[in-house]
């Protein structure tokens, strides 16, 4: 016989929350959320509410001093969850500020423990305790205290049959206030600014009787409230956290879609591999990464591209404009400062499970970091991880371009130090012949299988990439000045795409 006594979770509403809560709130808990001004703590009380409120509970929301109903609901009706309809049917709103103006808080509990017997509501708010404490003084004769008063107004809280929640400022690392003992939930939010971005953060510190996700979770503020980005996880078919695997097992191999370049990964790439692309600017790195995209389209395998320098629209060929405008090719295009490389993946993953997308390009890496909010970047190293594991994960083959400062003298891959990270990697360079630059590529490495180490000239045409002859001898790749020696191979194969 099973004697554990279920606990009902609630959906707050709120995207991406509940995953952090680990399912959701439990019902008739009692829960704290804190932050400081301007963090979002009333909007993301006001969106759980009004979601709730959408499912039949009804709620009491209790205002003080800092705040009168009137002019948070003049705000508040500005987001999309706002439903005025429900205002003095289920969701109600009282104003504390009569019986806190001589500072007697008995006279506050009594008042909010009177409204809760008359209505029995399903949620109860009280917002903020940080300015109904600093509206009241502590006085002498009996008048409750302060501290009695959390304590008084906690265990309240705690013993309706309803889900509680207390909204205020307080400081959760140092000195933090006794009534986060008494909370079974607590939720604090952070915000700051680095020069034009925004950055705000979640954390669940605490959530009696479930797994929460722990660590920090950016979340943004828009038009349709509080939208949060958990950190990825990954997991296994079982729901445990995934050891690293193989990408390639079972050896099913795709097409790039650039005539020979299969043939130099050795029969194509491992599905479920990550690539890097590196090259100088002009390479012809988002041509590839356009080239496996449209390869896919023709073989069936929806693809995804994730852009952060040219649109579509701008590049060589139209083939992927037109394909992202049919549908058959998703894009995330975006030009923000504040972005989190969690926020991108919750849209990338959102994206590749609507479409059942196989294919995924991120162009670049380089304009990546510069889109990551300046607080972000010292980790983007450690999220780029995460992020190639998770797509990794969902078998997903990714293919990531990186700009790479031709010195001629060296072979970094990449500035983030991620090519560790891919499977497999093709480097584009320029070379000096008879005064002119031309083009060459090499496959450095391809995890787990043969692959060709040839440097070979290539160009760029109206047709894409041609891959040419091989360059013979090339002196000077790691010191020196470059001198070439070459095969009287034309570079430029014939219509097949094969070399005369």
């Amino acid at each position: 016989m099973n004697s554990h006594v279920p606990i009902r979770r609630l959906a707050t509403g709120v995207a991406g929350l509940d995953a952090i809560l680990g399912g959701g709130l439990p019902e008739f808990s009692f829960n704290v959320i804190v932050g400081a001004p301007g963090s979002g703590k009333t909007t993301l009380a006001h969106q759980i509410m009004f979601a709730l409120a959408e499912r039949g509970c009804t709620a009491l929301y209790f205002t003080v001093l800092g705040e009168a109903p009137l002019k948070m609901l003049r705000y508040q009706q500005q987001f999309s969850f706002f439903n005025a309809d429900k205002i003095n049917d289920s969701i109600h709103f009282i104003n504390l500020s009569e019986e806190i103006v001589n500072g007697d808080l008995g006279r506050v509990l009594t008042r909010i423990a009177r409204e809760v017997e008359a209505l029995s509501p399903a949620l109860v708010f009280v917002d903020s305790f940080r300015s109904l404490i600093s509206e009241s003084q502590t006085a002498a004769n009996g008048v409750i205290g302060q501290q009695q008063f959390l304590q008084h107004l906690g265990n309240q809280l705690s013993g309706w049959q309803a889900t509680t929640f207390l909204v205020g400022e307080a400081c959760v690392e140092e000195n933090p206030p006794p009534i986060f003992t008494v909370a079974d939930g607590l939720i604090a939010l952070f915000q700051s600014v680095h020069r034009n971005s925004m950055v705000r953060k979640m954390q669940v510190l605490k959530m009696r009787g479930q797994a929460t996700r722990p660590g920090m979770h950016t979340f943004r503020i828009s038009g349709d409230g509080v939208e949060v980005y958990p950190a990825a996880i990954i997991h296994d078919d079982s729901g445990a956290r995934a050891a690293p695997r193989d990408p390639g097992e079972g050896g099913t191999r795709i097409a790039i879609g650039v005539p020979r370049l299969d043939d130099m990964l050795g029969g194509g790439l491992p599905a479920g591999y990550s690539m890097l692309v590196a090259g100088p600017s002009g390479s012809g790195k988002t041509i590839l990464g356009t080239a496996f995209l449209v390869e896919g389209v023709r073989r069936g395998e929806p693809g995804i591209i994730v852009a952060f320098e040219q649109t579509p629209s701008q590049s060589r060929t139209r083939t992927l404009d037109d394909l992202i405008r049919a549908g058959k090719i998703g894009l995330i295009n975006t030009r923000s400062l504040d972005l989190s490389i969690d926020e991108i993946v919750q849209h990338l993953i959102e994206l590749i499970q609507s479409m059942h997308a196989t294919r995924v390009v991120i162009d670049s890496l380089s304009g990546f970091e510069l889109a990551v909010a300046p607080t972000f970047r010292e980790d983007f190293r450690e999220s780029l991880f995460r992020m190639i594991a998770a797509l990794s994960g969902m078998g997903v083959s990714v293919l990531m371009t990186s700009e790479l400062e031709d010195r001629y003298t060296d072979l970094r891959f990449s500035p983030y130090g991620s090519a560790f990270l891919t499977d497999a990697i093709i480097v584009q360079r320029y070379i000096e012949i008879d005064s002119r630059l031309q083009r060459v590529m090499a496959v450095v490495k391809v995890r787990g299988s043969a692959h060709s180490d040839e440097l070979r000239r290539f160009e760029i045409t109206d047709d894409g990439i041609c891959i040419g002859d091989t360059v013979l001898d090339y002196e000077g790749l790691l010191g020196g000045r470059p001198t070439l020696r070459h095969s009287s191979t034309p570079a430029t194969p014939d219509k097949s795409g094969e070399s005369p």
